[in-house]
């Protein structure tokens, strides 16, 4: 393919990147989600306790969180098309794996072999700041950043529906096909970037990190099985902390550092990672809270009693409302900026979960709470990557997209240890049975609604950038870069600096419209 002078494919990428991209992405939410429907039958049929049972889903996060900046990274380093390639073929693997087998420890093999794929969404948006020009770059990224959201609303009245009339390892196999069949669109339809990082992939980095986020995670999704206060919840906490910050001293010191942590810390990237963690929080709050609640027998007194196909149609909304929402990001951004975006997502959650609150006795307030809540966090997730993308050098595009989604799965992690212990501890016994009450439901909502709150704090401190600015950042030709080097010639020579690393840093410094420094930094 011929290429351009800054190295993006000559013409733009064909028009079918995005889509096939976004495919992917759904295609990865939708191993995510797939499980739902049968969640509480796991113990019955894997044959196990219901402890047991959860590691099928916990065993998919630790692989996902681990596997989200490892292969930001190596996308990076060796081609992103490459690896979100091999993530892919690795989710299809583990898919198989699971759809052939009812034994406990395979199944969890499996679903930790599919958690691989979760680094297919930085591996996309990278894909796409290096070969898209800017008039589609806003609204692609958007697209692929919501993805996760989409797939997952969508998935749910499908899994439901083949769980409810078909054997339940059907959801795998269809799992696999569509993992097949986005890496072959890939394969055949999306160029690899030209892109490359300089250094070499960071072992070390690698394995810290991995053993870090798996002493964090563990004790955050098993607290509740564990104890809090236990001395494996406490001991597992406390390794995490002396791990990570051992590793986090190591990256400062490596000259190719598996994430960078300086460019982390800036305050645009640090502000906009921890906004990530509380719209993750909010994100998985109606997920765990609306299909509970409209599967509840209405002899509760506040259960909407309906089936699980109809449960999860009530709840779908949240994805399509975020498909539609990357439109009307790309309008918004380009006038106001990601910033404003992400602040009006913010807002909008924060609507629909307050307003919520007063619309959980009908159906009809159950999908009206699904359209808003969609909208509001469409907004923000598609701010996402704009804000990490005009931040950080484009050879760090896959690393920092990947760290920043490894926020967002923490939130929801975050999410599903606080509101499971909220709804636990407020449940009541009917029938023998504990089940969740509508105290436990408002109180998870007014949880979404803090998380929500804090932040639109982080996000209202977060550094502004002029519109014309943002689309300075992904200049895609050499007519784009011309007035920059104008302004760099006006200011004056820049010093001789050796080649190597700092050439990549200058020339990401040039395209975000800022002269480079003496290291290659703004």
């Amino acid at each position: 393919m011929t290429q351009s002078t800054n190295g993006r494919p000559a013409g733009g990428a064909g028009r079918a990147v995005v889509p096939v991209l976004a495919f992917a992405g759904i295609v990865v939410a939708v191993m995510q989600t797939l499980l739902v429907p049968v969640i509480k039958d796991l113990p019955r049929l894997l044959d196990t306790t219901p402890g047991d049972a959860t590691w099928v889903l916990t065993s998919t996060l630790l692989s996902g969180a681990v596997a989200t900046p490892v292969m930001g990274r190596l996308g990076d380093l060796y081609g992103k098309r490459r690896m979100l390639v091999a993530s892919l073929s690795v989710m299809v693997a583990g898919a198989l794996v699971s759809a052939l087998t009812s034994d406990l420890l395979v199944m969890i093999a499996g679903r930790t072999l599919q958690g691989v794929a979760m680094g297919a969404i930085p591996l996309g948006i990278g894909l796409m700041r290096d070969m898209l020009p800017p008039e589609r770059l806003g609204s692609a990224m958007a697209l692929m950043s919501s993805s996760i959201g989409v797939g997952g609303g969508l998935a749910l009245p499908a899994a439901a529906l083949v769980a409810q009339n078909s054997d339940w390892h059907a959801l795998y196999f269809g799992a696999a096909g569509l993992g097949v069949l986005a890496v072959a669109l890939t394969l055949a339809l999306v160029p690899e970037s030209p892109a490359r990082a300089p250094g070499t992939f960071d072992l070390p980095g690698a394995l810290g990190l991995s053993a870090g986020l798996v002493l964090f995670l563990l004790p955050l999704t098993k607290g509740g099985d564990w104890g809090w206060t236990s001395g494996t919840t406490l001991g597992l906490s406390g390794a995490a902390v002396v791990v990570l910050l051992l590793w986090g001293l190591m990256e400062l010191r490596v000259p190719a550092p598996l994430v960078d942590l300086r460019t982390t810390a800036r305050r645009e990237v640090l502000l906009t990672n921890l906004a990530s963690i509380m719209i993750g929080v909010s994100f998985f709050v109606i997920s765990l809270v609306l299909p509970q609640l409209l599967q509840l027998p209405a002899s509760t007194g506040y259960g909407l009693g309906r089936s699980m196909v109809v449960a999860g149609l009530c709840v779908a909304p949240l994805g399509v409302t975020m498909m539609f929402t990357a439109p009307v990001y790309a309008r918004l951004s380009a006038r106001y900026g990601p910033k404003v975006t992400l602040v009006l997502g913010l807002l909008v959650i924060g609507a629909g979960y307050g307003g919520g609150l007063g619309l959980l006795h009908a159906v009809w307030g159950a999908v009206v709470i699904s359209v808003v809540i969609g909208a509001g966090i469409g907004l923000a997730y598609a701010s996402l990557p704009a804000l990490i993308v005009g931040a950080v050098p484009a050879s760090e595009t896959g690393a920092a997209n990947g760290l920043n989604t490894l926020m967002r799965s923490i939130g929801t992690s975050v999410s599903s240890a606080v509101v499971g212990m909220v709804l636990a501890s407020t449940a009541h016994t009917v029938g023998g049975a504990e089940i969740p009450s509508m105290h436990g439901f408002r109180l998870s909502f007014l949880i979404a609604t803090a998380a929500v709150a804090v932040g639109l704090v982080l996000a209202l401190f977060i550094p502004g950038r002029r519109p014309s600015s943002t689309l300075r950042l992904r200049a895609s030709s050499e007519e784009d870069a011309r007035p920059v080097r104008a302004e760099q010639a006006l200011r004056g020579p820049v010093p001789a600096r050796p080649p190597g690393r700092d050439r990549d840093r200058d020339h990401s410094a040039v395209a975000a419209g800022a002269p480079a420094g003496p290291h290659g930094r703004r």
